[in-house]
């Protein structure tokens, strides 16, 4: 069987941006050409956040991969998910279809290429599967697609143009209801979209797309060597540690409160180790974590940035992994790593973090946004005897991300629903009013 040729679309490179979408999309483009069943080419975009724009082609080299680049792009309209400068890139974007003549075209995101890409693809290659992996909720919400209340961090449980106005009162109620329309038409046009989760499908069928075209497929990790060993101790298990970026939703504020009430209980077991950095946050967050880890003392160590490469080393260390995010987090890779090293997590009782971490069986919930319950939460995995042992032994077997790449290669290879048609008109109408980048 001939390899199908395969163009991965995502909003950025690893490389340059490492974030979960990023990594996870740059893994599985790898493990499918290392099956020898695919070619094809990997696109990210990048910006002036990154690099600099380069004279001739909009088009960069990222690496020495020959099968990989990134579209350098200077404008997009971050509320309505589009692209600004269409005549800039879009004959580029052309000519590299109709080079590359992709069988299969996976976008695992469009933030920076704009949701009009969707457009161009199904009317340049109208025969090729058009595969969309939903990795978070941008598509439905206007705030940074986190789903929580703008300024509260109240979680949102639905969209709708009288409640988005609410959240975020600057913005007219009729252009969130555009906004809407707009992702949709050009969503009209995706053969397969793909889920990690359950509860994020579902999300996407309540805002309205067809259940029947959302497939759930949970994402996978690198194989490791071998699992980190326990780490040895003769007290209680009392380090816990969280990892990835720093972040207000990511809730590590949360996880620094929590600490603050064991300290004040009198309990000075316990120790949390921070590994991540805060790009791209804000001088008042940043104040705000500084202070609050010098205030904790030995207490609180942050660790800074880690390369993927590390984590075995830095998880052999921890004795707990904590995800503590305050909104519906989809399904974090960092939960897999956890489960691959033998490292029960505690996380927040909400979205794809409870659905993937079993309450009781392989990790412990906590009310989210709740420092108090998760500094209760912390107490008892330090104290239960034998908690630690039987929640790791419960450890559920992690997908390997070649058993990701396979089951992605079926889908692939699946014969898609009936092309859509193209609508005749590819972008939005215009308003006076726009927010940009």
């Amino acid at each position: 069987m001939a390899p199908l040729r395969v163009l991965t679309v995502c909003h950025n490179h690893p490389a340059l941006h490492p974030g979960g979408t990023e990594i996870f999309a740059h893994e599985l483009f790898r493990a499918l050409r290392a099956s020898g069943e695919v070619d094809g080419l990997f696109l990210a975009c990048t910006s002036r956040l990154h690099r600099e724009q380069k004279p001739g082609t909009c088009f960069q080299t990222v690496g020495p991969s020959a099968d990989e680049a990134v579209l350098w792009v200077g404008r997009f309209d971050r509320f309505f998910l589009s692209q600004l400068d269409l005549p800039g890139i879009l004959p580029e974007l052309g000519d590299l279809l109709t080079t590359l003549r992709p069988d299969v075209v996976h976008v695992h995101h469009t933030l920076l290429f704009g949701v009009e890409l969707l457009f161009l693809l199904r009317r340049l290659r109208p025969q090729a599967h058009l595969v969309f992996t939903l990795h978070d909720y941008f598509p439905i919400c206007a705030h940074e697609g986190q789903m929580v209340k703008a300024g509260s961090h109240a979680l949102c449980r639905g969209a709708s143009p009288d409640a988005c106005h609410a959240c975020l009162p600057d913005i007219p109620a009729d252009r969130f209801l555009l906004r809407e329309k707009h992702i949709k038409t050009l969503f009209g046009l995706v053969d397969t979209f793909i889920a990690p989760s359950r509860f994020l499908r579902d999300r996407f069928v309540a805002w309205g797309l067809p259940a029947d075209r959302i497939v759930v497929l949970p994402n996978g990790r690198p194989a490791v060597a071998a699992p980190a060993p326990p780490r040895p101790t003769d007290g209680p298990r009392a380090v816990f540690a969280t990892f990835g970026n720093i972040s207000p939703f990511k809730g590590t504020m949360v996880a620094l409160a929590a600490m603050e009430r064991l300290a004040e209980a009198g309990d000075t077991d316990a120790r949390l180790l921070v590994h991540g950095d805060m790009p791209f946050q804000t001088e008042a967050f940043r104040t705000g974590f500084e202070t609050a880890v010098s205030a904790l003392g030995t207490r609180v160590v942050h660790r800074g940035p880690y390369a993927r490469e590390d984590l075995p080393a830095l998880i052999a260390g921890v004795d707990w992994v904590v995800v503590p995010s305050i909104w519906w987090e989809n399904a974090p890779l960092v939960i897999l790593e956890a489960f691959q090293h033998g490292r029960p997590v505690l996380c927040s009782d909400i979205g794809g973090m409870a659905e993937h971490v079993r309450d009781g069986i392989d990790g412990l919930h906590f009310r989210v946004g709740d420092p108090g319950a998760l500094a209760e939460t912390m107490r008892r995995a330090m104290r239960e005897p034998g908690l630690w042992d039987r929640l790791r032994a419960n450890a559920p077997p992690v997908p390997t991300i070649d058993d990701c790449a396979a089951a992605h290669l079926r889908l692939y290879r699946a014969p898609p629903a009936a092309a859509p048609a193209a609508p005749a008109v590819p972008v939005r109408t215009r308003t006076r009013r726009r927010r940009r980048a």
